[in-house]
């Protein structure tokens, strides 16, 4: 009922009053998180049992699984700019984002046909491309569809019910786990049967503004390179996504310190998803009061501490856990939307989906180099060595980005 009240104020082009945090969001906000919302307990179903499904169950080494990783981070970065790109120049950034959804979902029945490392990987390439191909495209719905001045709060309504879906993947995955004895096959039918009612509320709910009646050249690339926040928005996150360790290695540390039993593993998720999803919404609205750049900066402290933690003399029992994963939430609460706000009022409306690529594209490259050079150093040292050294990277770049401000501000003009 909500969803379709939404639609039809938007079609009416005023959004419905609401009360509470949800004031002032838009409906295609709300259409869009209930859709990433499904289609995170779709991809979340099969994140959780991916490390253990992929190491314990197929053999795969630590730094196999870190270009794996990688690959899964950064390898559709070409792709994010060609469909960030396509989207600006045709107006059609429902469209492209929804055949990103809709090949996702076919990639979740798709890996019911595979059974070796390699042929997974394929798999999941694939499906991060779909990841690629949607992501600018939704993001620049979100951004246009609100003021400047509200770009935390709608990022972070979404990036909540985005994180609901992260929290319920988990457990699904879990749930299905427990009732079937070696049960992946049953996880990736589960999770590929959500992907599609997310792709089908898209459809029916998610609506673009109109195209305006003359349309105007886009301007070329040339015009995001001259855009100096967008520069140095580009440099901190690279610089800090390099040392930034993927919290899939962090899970698989937990899991080592804590002798976890395979059925319990994908609830490791599920601690981080909760955070975010409490702190996603507090977080963006604090962003838009003190500065988007800054709130992006301090979000990297949180993960830096659950590497110190792991490496400390800590008990392996539940306060390493709990620790570990609040830090997690917090990180994913202070970076994931607020980067895209701090970028969205930067950008001309007419390029605001292949800035947004652009981006997002620089961070998954360095996440994918760095996820490749944590599992070639767990391979070569050890994972405690392995993650100091992280640890230490990541502290400075902290230093170096803070030092030159490159964080920016990140407000509207």
């Amino acid at each position: 009922m909500y969803l379709s009240t939404s639609r039809a104020a938007d079609i009416a082009g005023e959004a419905p009053a609401r009360r509470g945090p949800l004031r002032a969001v838009p409906g295609t906000v709300f259409a869009l998180g209930m859709v990433s919302l499904l289609t995170d307990v779709s991809a979340e179903m099969v994140t959780a049992v991916l490390p253990l499904y992929l190491v314990a169950g197929l053999g795969m080494s630590p730094l196999a699984f870190g270009a794996l990783d990688g690959l899964y981070q950064g390898a559709t970065a070409l792709l994010r700019l060609a469909g960030g790109r396509v989207a600006d120049r045709t107006r059609r950034r429902r469209l492209v984002a929804g055949l990103g959804y809709a090949l996702s979902a076919a990639c979740k029945a798709a890996l019911l046909t595979v059974a070796t490392p390699w042929s997974v990987a394929a798999v999941l390439t694939a499906d991060r491309a779909g990841k690629g191909l949607r992501t600018a495209p939704r993001d620049a719905l979100i951004s246009l569809s609100c003021p400047p001045e509200a770009q935390g709060r709608a990022f972070g309504v979404h990036r909540a019910l985005d994180t609901a879906g992260a929290l319920l993947g988990p457990l699904a995955a879990f749930g299905v786990l427990w009732a079937v004895v070696d049960g992946y096959a049953a996880v990736f039918t589960v999770s590929c049967c959500v992907a599609v009612l997310g792709v089908v509320v898209l459809v029916l709910f998610v609506r673009e503004a109109p195209a305006p009646a003359v349309r105007t050249p886009l301007p070329g690339v040339r015009t995001l390179v001259r855009i100096a926040g967008l520069r140095r928005l580009c440099a901190s996150a690279a610089a800090l996504g390099l040392f930034t360790v993927g919290d899939a290695f962090l899970y698989l540390l937990l899991q080592r310190r804590l002798d976890l039993p395979a059925a319990y593993f994908p609830l490791l998720p599920v601690g981080t998803a909760a955070v975010f999803l409490l702190t996603a919404l507090p977080t963006g609205r604090l962003a838009d009061r003190l500065g988007r750049g800054r709130v992006f900066l301090g979000g990297h402290v949180p993960p830096l501490g659950a590497c110190l933690l792991l490496l400390a003399p800590v008990p392996a029992g539940p306060p390493l856990v709990v620790g570990v994963l609040v830090l997690l939430g917090l990180f994913y609460a202070a970076t994931d939307g607020v980067l895209m706000a701090a970028a969205g009022p930067l950008l001309p409306a007419e390029l605001r989906t292949s800035g947004l690529a652009v981006l997002q594209t620089v961070q998954a490259l360095a996440r994918f180099a760095g996820s490749l050079l944590f599992g070639a150093a767990w391979t070569l040292w050890g994972p405690g060595p392995a993650l100091g050294a992280a640890a230490g990277g990541l502290l400075l770049s902290l230093a170096a980005v803070a030092v030159s401000g490159g964080q920016g501000k990140g407000q509207a003009p």
